[in-house]
């Protein structure tokens, strides 16, 4: 039977951006708010995650040709797409990827009223939504405006769905989000509220950090994924890329 499936899948968070910079400047000076003048999906990446980006390019170029990914997605973000640029022009994709097909449903979870606030400026400006988020957890939490962690999971069956139709069997990466990274996990993995907050709670997600997905027939003869490594860094360890792991926002994870 046809797998349904790709042959293989890679999720891979966005190098460092500069709203990662921002965010931690903001925290460090106590600020309510992340000073960037942009909007969040005009952030671009910093020198440091460009540098990332290229160092995730060159091992996927290391590569044979047969084992590279032959189709990219990515999230309309600037961040993004930088990071799938840089990976595409260190050679990194097989010759049928040369261009990341852009996908707005794995954009960056919407924060709504709470964009460019920290944590501090949360509970300043919006302490009943704080309070609020607190008693009901940040997976169905929806801040005034935005997206709760449920919302994201709903658009990303759909793209999930688009994947499987078009790109069945073949090799496909994925440049996108913290969130959307962990979101996909649940998806894919079958999990429940509990079990990826536990993983979200391990640690961040890591800027070009790979999670990494074969696919292999079960019980049924259906393809069912099988994660073969997460977070995984050692692209950026072998290229002496420093590693980061900052949320995107003080809200975004915490």
């Amino acid at each position: 039977m046809r797998q349904r499936w790709p042959a293989r899948l890679w999720i891979v968070r966005h190098g460092q951006s500069a709203g990662n910079v921002a965010r931690d400047a903001a925290d460090a000076a106590g600020l309510a708010a992340i000073e960037i003048g942009v909007r969040d999906v005009d952030v671009p990446l910093s020198a440091l995650g460009q540098k990332q980006a290229e160092a995730l390019g060159r091992w996927f170029a290391a590569l044979p040709e047969a084992e590279r990914p032959e189709r990219m997605l990515c999230s309309p973000y600037l961040r993004a797409r930088q990071t799938a640029k840089a990976i595409c022009e260190a050679g990194g994709v097989a010759a049928s990827a040369h261009q990341p097909i852009v996908d707005e449903r794995l954009r960056e979870r919407e924060f709504g009223l709470w964009d460019r606030l920290t944590t501090a400026g949360v509970r300043q400006k919006f302490p009943d939504q704080a309070a609020h988020r607190a008693l009901l957890g940040k997976f169905y939490h929806r801040p005034p405006g935005g997206e709760s962690w449920a919302d994201v999971i709903l658009r990303l069956r759909s793209a999930l769905d688009t994947i499987s139709l078009h790109h069945a069997d073949r090799r496909v990466l994925i440049v996108c989000h913290q969130v959307v990274v962990l979101c996909l996990r649940y998806v894919l993995e079958e999990l429940d509220e509990k079990a990826v907050l536990a993983i979200d709670r391990e640690g961040e997600v890591v800027n070009c950090g790979l999670c990494e997905y074969e696919f292999e027939p079960d019980d049924a003869a259906t393809c069912v994924p099988k994660l073969v490594r997460y977070n995984f860094a050692a692209p950026l360890i072998e290229d002496a890329a420093p590693i980061t792991s900052a949320p995107d926002k003080m809200v975004a994870t915490r």
